[in-house]
């Protein structure tokens, strides 16, 4: 064993030597023969545009994938495992999308609808093998925030049978939310169409993990405080806008009173059963290959109790009611409706979207395949717009169907199809059995399914201990989301997170770099203890990029961190040049005045008037003045020069000789970052000082000549590709030794 931790040691530890010369970037440029070739944008968009045989078969083969992998199905080595995943899935599809159309605000078979129609259009365009979509809780109640909003049951009440008495026309708004939640679901479909055909799939990546199971955290609150009026009986007022979590919350404290309890009861039995049932399930699954349909045993169980024990006459309990059998014929969205919904059905696209990525690129590396995410657009968007065109809400993907699928042996979307031929067959058959199954077992099965969802709060001490700033960025997103609605929740929580991407930006680390000795390698002085500055150069490294943002901030940190400000000694030399400047003028004038007296005395000395000056007065007078001309020509320079030279009368700085700019971590300059290279190089270099610039990336110096930084005196001579051609360039000046070959 230790010799292996030897072996190890020496591997990590070889040593190395190069022999090259130290290169600027022009040095580089010439070694490497660097090409001017360029493809105009006119070649680009001929290329882009050029259509061939095998491109035109590639592009449709990639928007229609189903013909790319269907031909070549493993039959034998497939078809056992999607069989039964896909009955399974099925089977859990029919109480989830009964529950999650209740979150809808519609009626139970529409959710059996949308497990069905989008499932099939999936199957065609979609690239993931594992994943299952249909109906979510999160689109569910996003829908729902839609439909009570528009469609209030304020809108819907009648007069009744007594003088004083109103009737809700059930009927009536059932239909109008079918129509708002359909119309929607169209529009958000649209929304994702035209993302893809952009390929606009990078969408996704502002949705980072912190932000998606925040997220749905704060939307599964939603969803909890939503069910709370079918597990107690009651019928709060409905509240839309921010705040109106807490406004509901508030109403249902209100209206405990009038909890009905054979509901109640009903809510609690289930939820206990569910648990208990779904604990024994998880134990049993190490014997049993296919999970035991928890969900499914549940609503048969309660629909014969209540139609046994006629629940709903006797004791008040609300129950599914009707359901169609058959299939819908599609209509038309509500065009006077669109308006009223933009807002939401973008939220509903995106926020969709990213939780199918998600979860489809956690399976695609799992089994080692690829999920092309522009493609996941169009097939989602193709599912919502056609799926709203036969009355069916939103749909995205579900963690705990897609778990199951995959657990049962499904290995391709052949599965997806199979569960939508399950709910083909309840549709069609046995949905009418149902209709006597209670709201509040509903209401429990999204309880109990949402508990994944909470467990999410343990993200908070995780993230805490590994990156505070994602943490932060999951407790707003929860506090945004549980009081605005989830679609502005959402903008809020996006908006966020990319404001502390720019405070990122905005307050990086500065260090000075120092070498490890004996190597070319450069560590902040302050992180290690060998680390040893350079004598006379300093070398500035930034952990951020330079742009409008920050340029100020990293101005004010070079001088902090190098502890020279350079403005500031600038103005000192100024002032010091003014007063010099003074003085001759001064000294001039004295010497002007003082040669008119002496022509005016010798004018009255030839006219014998008065005597001329002595030699004595004439020549102290004279001393006097070479004298004051004597200080000021030696005297100044002096002061002068002792400022460029470096010490600064104010502190007891030295300047450095050279100042390197590490430049490495900057991927992009903006004009304004131009301006800033540029004006640190020119006051460093008048306050005597010559800055270099290492570590450049192609961008940036195309940036740098495009912003006029190089001109006939500053050339590409002060960029070098590594801190250690800087510094090696610095600390021998512009010689032959140097540029000619060095040792590193």
């Amino acid at each position: 064993m230790e010799e292996k931790m030897k072996d190890k040691d020496l591997r990590k530890r070889v040593p190395y030597h190069i022999q090259r010369d130290v290169l600027d970037e022009l040095g580089v440029d010439q070694v490497a023969e660097k090409s001017d070739f360029k493809i105009s944008a006119k070649e680009k968009l001929r290329d882009a545009v050029r259509c061939t045989g095998p491109r035109f078969k590639s592009c449709f083969l990639s928007f229609v994938p189903i013909l790319a992998w269907l031909p070549r199905y493993p039959f034998r080595e497939n078809a056992i495992g999607d069989l039964i995943s896909g009955i399974s899935v099925g089977i859990m599809h029919l109480p989830q999308g009964m529950a999650y159309a209740l979150l809808a605000a519609v009626p139970p078979v529409f959710g059996l609808y949308s497990s069905f129609y989008p499932i099939l259009i999936y199957f065609i365009f979609g690239t993931s093998k594992h994943i299952s979509v249909g109906t979510y809780a999160v689109m569910s109640v996003m829908i729902g925030s839609v439909t009570e909003r528009l469609a209030p049951d304020s809108d819907f009440v009648i007069p009744g049978n007594d003088t004083n008495s109103t009737i809700l026309d059930i009927a009536s708004r059932d239909a109008e939310r079918v129509k708002i939640a359909a119309t929607v679901t169209f529009l958000s479909g649209i929304f994702q169409l035209l993302l893809g055909l952009v390929r606009f799939g990078f969408v996704v990546t502002y949705l980072s993990e912190p932000l998606v199971r925040a997220y749905t955290t704060a939307a599964a609150i939603h969803v909890i405080v939503s069910q709370l009026k079918y597990s107690f009986g009651i019928n709060p007022q409905r509240y839309s806008g921010p705040l109106s979590l807490i406004y509901t919350v508030i109403e249902v404290c209100a209206l405990l009173g009038q909890t009905n309890i054979g509901t109640l009861v009903v809510s609690i039995v289930t939820i206990i059963g569910l648990v208990a049932a779904k604990e024994l399930s998880a134990l049993a699954a190490r014997k049993i290959p296919i999970p035991i349909p928890v969900e499914l045993i549940t609503i048969v169980i309660a629909t014969v109790v209540s139609w046994q024990m006629n629940l709903r006459t006797k004791y008040g309990v609300e129950v599914v009611g009707e359901i169609p059998s058959g299939l819908q014929a599609p209509v038309a969205p509500t065009v006077s409706l669109l308006g009223s919904m933009v807002g939401d059905a973008f939220a509903l696209a995106v926020v969709g979207y990213g939780i199918a990525i998600s979860l489809g690129r956690i399976f695609a590396l799992k089994y080692a395949y690829k999920v092309d995410s522009n493609q996941e657009l169009i097939a989602l968007g193709l599912s919502n717009s056609i799926g709203g065109l036969f009355n069916c809400f939103a749909i995205s993907c579900s963690m705990s169907r897609s778990m199951v699928q995959v657990s049962t042996g499904g290995k391709s979307q052949v599965a997806g199809a199979i569960s939508s031929l399950v709910i083909l067959v309840i549709l069609l058959k046995i949905g009418e059995l149902f209709e006597e199954l209670p709201k509040a077992v509903l209401a429990a099965i999204i309880y109990v399914n949402l508990q994944g969802m909470m467990k999410q709060f343990g993200d908070i001490s995780s993230l805490w201990r590994t990156n505070k700033v994602d943490m932060v960025v999951w407790v707003m997103t929860l506090i945004l989301t549980v009081l605005f609605n989830p679609d502005m929740g959402l903008a809020a929580s996006i908006a966020f997170s990319i404001l502390t991407v720019v405070f990122r930006t905005q307050l990086p680390k500065y260090s000075i770099l120092g070498q490890v000795p004996g190597t070319d390698i450069y560590k902040p002085i302050e992180d290690y203890n060998q680390v040893k500055e350079i004598p006379g150069i300093m070398i500035f490294h930034s952990s951020a990029t330079l742009y409008f943002a920050n340029a100020e901030m990293y101005i004010d940190a070079l001088y902090e961190k190098t502890g020279v400000d350079v403005a500031k000694l600038l103005s000192h030399k100024k002032k010091l040049e003014a007063k010099r400047l003074r003085k001759e003028k001064k000294a001039a004038k004295k010497a002007k005045k003082e040669a008119k007296k002496r022509a005016k005395e010798a004018v009255k000395a030839a006219k014998g008037e008065e005597p001329p000056f002595s030699d004595t007065d004439e020549s102290g007078e004279e001393a006097e003045a070479n004298g004051d001309v004597h200080k000021l020509s030696v005297k100044e320079p002096k002061d002068v020069a002792a400022v460029e030279a470096g010490p600064d009368h104010d502190t007891d700085t030295t300047l450095p000789r050279a100042i390197i700019l590490d430049l490495s971590p900057v991927n992009f300059l903006d004009t304004v970052g131009v301006k800033t290279l540029r004006n640190i190089y020119k006051d460093y270099g008048e306050a005597g000082v010559q800055v270099y610039f290492c570590g450049c990336q192609r961008g940036v110096v195309e940036s740098m000549e495009k912003g006029d930084f190089f001109n006939e005196k500053v050339t590409k001579s002060i960029l070098f590709s590594s801190v250690h051609d800087a510094v090696l360039y610095c600390q021998q000046g512009n010689s032959e030794e140097v540029m000619q070959g060095t040792h590193l």
